[in-house]
């Protein structure tokens, strides 16, 4: 009986010249079945990797082409986790108040709404709402403004005792109170400006205002209000004439923002910020002060105070107080883990001029602006063409390239976690709940709100339907906390 021959695929038959012989058809029957097997898997694993490959140039490409894609992304996704999280909330506290839960929302229908582009058409809530096959959104926007419009204002002191819960019906009525906010125009600000020269060559914008009441408080402290990233003085124009009708007001733009000098070559860190505000107070205030900081800014006054050695500060007032410097702080947050390597791509990118520069110019369009402020503000109204203006104008400026390079890839800073219990000073924490950088229940929010009952020179009030920048949001909340402490404070 003549051998039997394998059989073999024909784009085989060249890597095999001798032929295989074999005295048995079941081992042909199974070594060709062998062959023909190794080849298609050879042959599909080729193309998997093809395919893995070109994925990741799809990859590459579009993270460079597309920078400012993750933030919407994340910010869509950090706005329908929150939204979630607030129905919950206030349907554990309405059930509390033996009254019907709220409608609960499509979260599907929710979280498509909230991932798509922030840079179109938004609806009632602040979002962004689209007509496709999935999601009605007449019943989103009416779903999320039935939620917003259920305000639980929750205040927490040191103690415990003096705890109280405000309820506002409906937005009007937060709107209502809005209007009753004393607005400085741009140019009344900027007519106020001056310059203090710090360490002999930088030039420091600055403003003050005088208190109005004739017979003002001897015991009211001053205040310094300190902006945070991106921002600068007018950023308190809803706040400095209320504050102004019984103290002393300072509002000051750091180095690297607003009129203030952006020098070339300039290191930006958080303690060359906490050294300004120091410096200012002792030479200009020259009175122990109370420090306002929203953001970064916050964080330069925690610093501040825990350097002090002269009682210069007299308290401190921290709205949304950030982690460092810049998000490489935070990294033990999820949302942080997962954008981390692409933090670190951004840093390295950031490093070569052209591409920095690429960047820096398409995050300081007027339309990029509106869309990164309405990301972290809750309340929308106030993301108004003035409020652009002043993130953007100071864009302009020589050196702003440079200031924005050197802050986003330069060292966090200290952590407020290590510094806060070692102030002694009485410290009043505001936290808008809707904050998609600093979240409550992120690390650094989880660290402040628990701050109360562990320390009783703290303070804290959780502000409904606000974001990252409270003071501007909604600044009739903040007022409401602010000045009672000012003036219990003063006493």
């Amino acid at each position: 009986m003549a051998p039997a021959r394998a059989r073999l695929h024909p784009s085989r038959l060249q890597q095999h010249p001798r032929p295989l012989s074999f005295t048995s058809e079941s081992a042909e029957f199974q070594f060709s079945g062998q062959i023909t097997q190794n080849f298609k898997q050879s042959q599909f694993g080729q193309k998997t990797e093809i395919r893995r490959t070109r994925r990741g140039w799809k990859v590459v490409a579009g993270t460079l082409l597309e920078f400012a894609g993750w933030r919407r992304a994340l910010a869509g996704v950090v706005r329908w986790r929150t939204e979630e999280r607030l129905h919950f909330k206030r349907c554990a506290d309405v059930r509390s108040r033996t009254a019907p839960c709220p409608s609960t929302p499509n979260q599907k229908a929710v979280k498509t709404s909230c991932l798509l582009s922030y840079g179109g058409r938004r609806g009632e809530g602040g979002v962004l709402l689209r007509q496709n096959s999935h999601t009605n959104p007449t019943t989103i926007s009416s779903t999320i403004t039935t939620l917003r419009n259920v305000k639980l204002n929750s205040s927490y002191s040191s103690s415990h005792r003096t705890a109280a819960n405000k309820a506002t019906s409906t937005g009007a009525a937060a709107a209502a109170a809005d209007d009753e906010v004393l607005d400085l125009e741009l140019g009344e600000i900027k007519d106020k400006y001056k310059k203090w020269n710090w360490k002999g060559q930088y030039a420091i914008n600055y403003v003050v205002s005088h208190p109005e009441n004739a017979n003002p408080n001897p015991n009211a402290p001053p205040v310094l209000l300190v902006h945070g990233f991106g921002a600068s003085i007018p950023h308190w124009r809803r706040n400095i004439k209320t504050l102004a009708k019984n103290y002393t007001v300072y509002a000051i733009d750091l180095i690297g923002f607003g009129a203030s000098d952006k020098p070339t070559g300039f290191s930006y860190t958080m303690e060359k910020w906490a050294e300004l505000i120091l410096d200012f107070l002792d030479e200009v205030v020259q009175k122990p002060t109370v420090l306002i900081g929203n953001s970064v800014g916050s964080l330069a006054c925690v610093i501040s105070a825990s350097e002090s050695k002269q009682g210069l500060v007299r308290g401190l007032v921290l709205l949304n107080c950030s982690g460092g410097m810049n998000n490489k702080a935070i990294v033990d947050d999820w949302r942080i883990k997962l954008i981390f390597p692409l933090l670190l791509l951004i840093d390295f990118l950031l490093q070569q001029r052209p591409i920095a520069s690429f960047i820096f110019e398409r995050v300081r369009q007027r339309e990029s602006l509106r869309n990164i402020l309405s990301s972290v503000y809750a309340n929308k109204e106030s993301v108004d063409d003035e409020l652009v203006e002043i993130i953007m104008e100071p864009t302009n400026d020589p050196g702003a390239l440079d200031a924005f390079v050197s802050i986003v890839t330069g060292p966090p800073g200290p952590n407020p976690v290590q510094l806060i219990p070692g102030l002694s000073l009485p410290i009043l924490v505001l936290w808008g709940d809707e904050d998609p950088f600093t979240p409550l229940d992120g690390p650094v929010g989880k660290y402040f709100s628990s701050l109360p009952s562990q320390q009783s020179n703290v303070s804290l009030s959780v502000l409904q339907g606000v974001g990252h920048c409270p003071h501007d949001d909604r600044p009739n909340l903040v007022h409401d906390r602010l000045l009672p402490w000012l003036a219990n404070l003063s006493t």
